[in-house]
Parts: structure tokens; sequence; C-alpha cells
């Protein structure tokens, strides 16, 4: 059973803790060779089944030491039509493919469940192009027919929600929060930022959040950030309004490096995950609905284990 918008437990006030970027962590760490980051493609061996259950092991303490709950976003963020092409899938089969990516963590579940670590799962999608690039031609109405198979297969396999991550731009996202609103699915939009604290292309966070909203009546449970360091972002939220508070999760890079920069890097940047871990500390406060704490490009278990240490003191703990 799905849950309402109402019923997503982060608007109760409860703290999720996410994975770090998986893509990157089994592609550089791991060494898979995984075409355009499409780390579904792992689901379909027991191999690589196998190292997505230790990839989600190493979140068993992160989240029992900070007393909180697992968020397990689907591996599915290239699981759409282009990329999944590409990767010599059909239609059917990417369906298939997003469905199996929730039973994977409905699975996982049990096993969290079984260590004291209670969880949830949503349905990740990617942009249809290009996550790091403006893009210019996309539509409400070609976001709408473009992303529809791999939303009414999240909506099918009982994801909780849906999440959107890495949009450039506004019209894809308004189309993807109509398909949930559709199937009455609640719906996470994640924008990416560049350097200067502003979506690819030049426009302000600010200014896409209010845009989605006014185009959906509000149907977002909430807005994220991720693909980008804080360093790029911490003077956009500060001087916020009322949309910083639409803000609640981020999922950082552990590099400072631009996009242009890391698509380029033939090695992986993981940054210093202390300095990563007082950063994002420094930001909570600016961004008070908080309640999805991850990583994206460069980090991993090691970098979210030092965020969870950071910013949620162990409830064991008594200063």
């Amino acid at each position: 059973m799905q849950m309402s918008r109402q019923e997503l437990p982060q608007l109760t006030g409860k703290m999720f803790v996410t994975d770090g970027g998986i893509e990157t962590h089994m592609i550089f760490n791991l060494g898979q060779d995984v075409p355009d980051m499409s780390v579904y493609l792992l689901n379909m061996s027991a191999t690589g089944r196998e190292l997505m259950r230790d990839y989600y092991r190493a979140y068993i303490p992160i989240c029992r030491k900070a007393g909180q709950a697992f968020l397990f976003d689907t591996n599915t963020w290239r699981a759409n039509p282009d990329w999944g092409f590409r990767a010599g899938l059909d239609l059917a089969a990417l369906r298939r493919a997003n469905i199996e990516a929730v039973a994977f963590c409905r699975q996982m579940q049990v096993e969290f469940a079984a260590a004291g670590v209670d969880s949830i799962v949503s349905g990740v999608l990617g942009p249809r192009r290009d996550a790091w690039q403006h893009d210019r031609l996309m539509t409400v109405e070609e976001s709408l027919s473009y992303h529809g198979m791999q939303v009414e297969a999240f909506a099918e396999a009982g994801a909780d929600y849906v999440s959107a991550y890495t949009l450039t731009n506004v019209p894809e996202a308004v189309g993807i929060a109509r398909l949930a609103r559709r199937l009455d699915l609640p719906v996470v939009l994640s924008f990416t930022l560049e350097t200067d604290g502003n979506l690819p292309g030049g426009k302000p966070l600010e200014v896409a959040i209010n845009e989605v909203d006014a185009a959906t009546g509000d149907y977002p449970a909430y807005y994220m950030i991720n693909c980008v360091h804080p360093i790029h972002f911490a003077a956009t939220v500060r001087h916020g309004g009322r949309w910083v508070d639409r803000i609640g999760g981020l999922r950082v890079n552990a590099s400072m490096k631009s996009h242009a920069e890391l698509d380029n890097s033939p090695e992986l940047d993981t940054g210093d995950a202390t300095d990563l871990a007082q950063r994002y500390a420094r930001l909570l406060p600016l961004l008070p609905n908080i309640r999805v704490i991850g990583g994206c490009c460069g980090t991993d278990h090691r970098h979210i284990g030092a965020i969870c240490s950071t910013c949620l003191p162990s409830p064991h703990q008594h200063h």
C-alpha cells in the first residue's frame, strides 16, 4: 500500500538517513562496469544483487548509531527510456526493471527491520537528458509522456512515493509532479545547482520552486537539493524566505568541483568527509525542514557516517 501525501513520515518530523552516491561508488570504488551510471542493471544478476545488498548493509550501523530510520531510494536514476535503450532494454524490460528495483528494496527492508531500523522506499527518476546541462528543450507535455512509464511502474510496484533527482529545469519537474498526482503518489523533486547556487541555465532555486508550486498547486511533498557541494549553495539558502521551508532533503557532493570539472575527471574526488560533515551541520539551521540526509557524487557510507555523527548526535549520548 502506498502512502498518501499526508502520511509521508518525513512530514511528521521524522528524520531519515539515506545513502551516498551509489553510481560513483559502484563505478570508482568497486570497479563495476555500469554504462551511463545505470546501476539498476546490477539488480539483474545474482552477483550484482549481492553487491547491492552489501552496499546497503553498511548503512545499518549508521542508522542505529544515529537512532534514525533509513530511506531506500531505488537505483533507477537512469532506468528511463533514452538511457535504458542505450543499455539495450526495451520499454517492457525497463518497466520490469523499475518494478523489480522496488521489490529489491522491500526485501532489504526486512533485513533492516530485523536490525531495528525502520525504513521507507522511494522510486527514483532522473532527468531525460544530461543531468548537468540546462535542458532548454523540455516541455511539460514531453515530461508527462516521457516519464509516465517509470512513475506508473513505481505506482504498480507499491513504492511509498516517487523522487526525481538532478532536475535542471522547471517543465520537467512540473510534468513529473502532475504524473504523481494523477496516480495519487506523493512526490519529491530535487534540483541540481551550479557553483553559483542557481540551476543549470541560471534560474534561481527560489524561482524554480515557486514556479513548480504555482503550476501544481503545491503538490510536491517537499523539494531537495542534490549533486552539489554545500559551499555552492550555503549563501543561497541563508537569505531564504518561505521557499526555503519547502526544502526537505539534501544529497550533497563530496567534491567542491563544478559539474563540468567532475564530468571530465578520470578519478573520483571523494573530498574531505569531516569538512563535508561540518559544512552540512552549518547548513541545517538554515533549513529548518530538512528530514532527509544523504549524499551524491563521490560520497559513500563513510561520508554519510561522518555527517550523521556530526549532525545527529547519538540518542545514547548526553551532552
